[in-house]
């Protein structure tokens, strides 16, 4: 197709073979920034989205440069959630060059052909379900360093298999980067713009978190937390007002998921979840705690079968019926335009070089309408007045130069802001280098423009860390906990578990180094953990009675208790036979180990001989043994010449005495 063609259908490329790879066969929207057509790959035979850019920036090389470079950031970012960017390219032609993207094609709609479809508002399921793939997208962009800039539900596709993903990374930073923008231009789309956005231009991590929680929000409540009849009205109220709970519209939100959009979408930006990543954790946590289960995310019957990909800058043609917002615009209002024609507000023709009107004509209408005219050029005049002096308080002519704070003391700092009309939010964290209580960093930086009143960030060093104070008898979690909080690393070794009579075993005797001590960031610091007490060896209390025993037990901290009698031929009755456990066996002093106490039975033998055996017989009964008698003759006053065992030996309890009788 030549270009006079393409002219003629309105700039259109349909049909064309851009870089002559990417055939252009139909235009999927149209905006202020670009044109969207759907393509094919004809080398890789795939369907791809192409995303050309307008003329007046093609001629920018500024623009160029950086368009080509944040293609290439994003197509370094390989995420399920995230709209694939493939190829990037400048394709030159006779009717002039043509700066495109070519990216995934996704089939489905927005999320904003959604919220349509449902009559405003989600459910709280699907809300959920379509949030989590949107932070997990930005967050995989913020752990690369980049920043989006324009979430907002145009730029989130829903696909005809109920994927999410979140498209257009970098085009607002090169458009804003590479100067294409009149100074007063706000890039981003209004109802989703951050604060920072607004006063500064300023974005980061956390600029992406305000606009994905206003997102939540108008799925929640089935609108924005903004409107107003003009931009510069939303703009204000993004910087003066704080978003309201949800519940406040939809009153079936509950209570944590109202406070944690109204978390997200803070003023100051030191107040919402540092980044996509903390924002999601939060949110899974409050979907675990509602017990909120996961739900497709269904596509609207009529855009099932469109081929959806990131939307452009303006609304798209009538054969695109779906709203989408538009990038704001915040600039004077235009004067009427005149080709070749210098302007100059309520100037009167020169009526004597006027031929007079023909007889009959009336001249009352004239008049009129040169009055109506004069009239409405007031009107311009009052209106870009009023929004171009809105434009300058909101954007410029309220501002005041961030002065130098890096490298002074954090009193200097304070200072030197209040002294610029400017207030600190200061954080502090610990540096190697920098000494405690000096300004590590700003936020905005120096030279910046910062709305007069607003705050700047800063971060106050605190020097070295020093080692916490860790109790005795601290759980090992408590203190790694603490000292990972102080930017320490906890270890334990083998060497650094200890035996200790009064911490219990588990549990943190000290620490190495000691409480207060300065170290490095990340600096290992030995934890010194309590084996509990030193185990101690059972007494030999072998032979002692039983009461000298229990009392040489219950002294060495045992709890001594009855474990029986047995016979033993060496020890005497009533004394300590053994222990359970032994003697000499090692046991823990954790309470007061029992002690099993074993005492001899033995009896013993009684010298017999000389004795009748009458008496012999009541002696042995009363230490419960028996008598055997072998008599020599049989008499009545036998006399006992020999005994067997001996006198002075042990016998069991039982046992039965040999004695000879005469």
């Amino acid at each position: 197709m030549t270009p006079e063609t393409r002219q003629g259908q309105g700039n259109s490329l349909v049909g064309a073979l851009l870089e002559r790879r990417y055939r252009v066969d139909s235009v999927i929207a149209r905006g202020g920034m670009s044109t969207v057509y759907r393509g094919l790959d004809t080398r890789l035979e795939r369907p791809v989205a192409l995303k050309v850019m307008d003329a007046r920036y093609s001629g920018d090389r500024s623009f160029v440069e950086r368009f080509e470079r944040e293609a290439r950031a994003a197509a370094k970012l390989h995420h399920n959630d995230v709209v694939a960017v493939y190829d990037q390219g400048v394709d030159r032609e006779a009717d002039g060059d043509h700066v495109f993207l070519v990216m995934e094609l996704v089939e489905g709609c927005t999320l904003r052909d959604l919220i349509i479809d449902r009559g405003g508002k989600l459910p709280l399921a699907m809300a959920l379900s379509v949030m989590q793939p949107v932070l997990s997208a930005l967050a995989a962009a913020h752990r690369a360093g980049m920043v989006h800039r324009d979430v907002k539900p145009e730029n989130v596709l829903i696909g005809n298999d109920g994927s999410v993903k979140v498209a257009d990374f970098g085009l607002v930073r090169a458009a804003a980067e590479a100067g294409t923008t009149s100074g007063s231009v706000i890039l981003g789309t209004v109802a989703y713009l951050s604060p920072e956005q607004v006063t500064t231009g300023a974005a980061d991590a956390r600029t992406d978190v305000y606009a994905a929680g206003v997102v939540l929000y108008e799925m929640l409540t089935g609108r924005p937390p903004f409107v107003g009849d003009t931009a510069m009205s939303v703009a204000y109220q993004h910087v003066n007002d704080d978003v309201p709970p949800p519940a406040q519209t939809s009153p079936e939100v509950p209570p944590e998921l109202d406070a944690l959009v109204v978390r997200a979408t803070r003023r100051e930006p030191a107040q919402r979840p540092a980044d996509a990543e903390a924002f999601l954790a939060e949110l899974e946590q409050v979907r675990s705690d509602l017990g909120i289960a996961p739900v497709a995310v269904p596509v609207p019957a009529s855009e099932a079968h469109t081929a959806v990909m990131p939307p452009v800058a303006d609304p798209p043609t009538e054969q695109f019926p779906t709203v989408r917002a538009q990038p704001t615009r915040v600039e004077p209002a235009p004067m009427a335009q005149q080709p070749r024609h210098h302007t100059r507000a309520l100037a009167r023709p020169a009526t004597d070089e006027l031929d007079a009107p023909p007889p009959g004509a009336g001249m009352e209408p004239r008049r009129k309408g040169r009055r109506n005219g004069a009239l409405w050029a007031v009107v311009v005049l009052v209106l870009a007045a009023l929004v171009g002096g809105a434009a300058f308080w909101l954007g410029f002519g309220n501002y005041v130069a961030v002065p130098k704070l890096v490298g002074t003391s954090e009193q200097q700092a304070v200072q030197s802001l209040e002294s610029a009309g400017l207030s600190a939010n200061v954080t502090k964290e610990n540096d190697n280098d920098v000494p405690e209580g000096i300004v590590l960093s700003s936020n905005p930086g120096e030279g910046s423009q910062v709305r007069s009143g607003g705050s700047v960030d800063l971060v106050v060093s605190l020097g070295k860390p020093a080692v916490p104070e860790i109790s005795s008898g601290m759980t090992v979690a408590e203190a790694e906990n603490l000292l990972r909080n102080a930017k320490l690393q906890p270890q334990q070794n083998s060497s650094s578990r200890q035996y200790h009579r009064t911490v219990p075993e588990g549990r943190v005797i000290s620490v190495d180094p000691a409480p207060g001590t300065r170290v490095d960031l990340n600096s290992a610091v030995t934890l010194i953990v309590s084996k509990g007490p030193p185990p101690v060896q059972v007494p030999d209390v072998r032979g002692m009675s039983r009461d000298d025993a229990f009392t040489t037990l219950s002294n060495a901290g045992f709890e001594p208790y009855d474990a029986g009698q047995q016979f033993d031929g060496d020890v005497d009755a009533g004394k300590v036979v053994s222990t359970n456990p032994t003697t000499g066996t090692e046991v823990k002093l954790v309470g007061r180990p029992r002690i099993g106490v074993v005492v001899s039975n033995a009896v013993p033998v009684p010298s017999l001989n000389g004795m009748k055996v009458t008496e012999a017989q009541q002696q042995v009964a009363q230490l419960g043994l028996q008598l055997n008698v072998q008599a020599l003759f049989q008499r009545q006053d036998m006399v006992i010449l020999g005994q067997y065992p001996l006198p002075g030996s042990r016998v069991e309890p039982g046992s039965a005495l040999h004695v000879t009788a005469f």
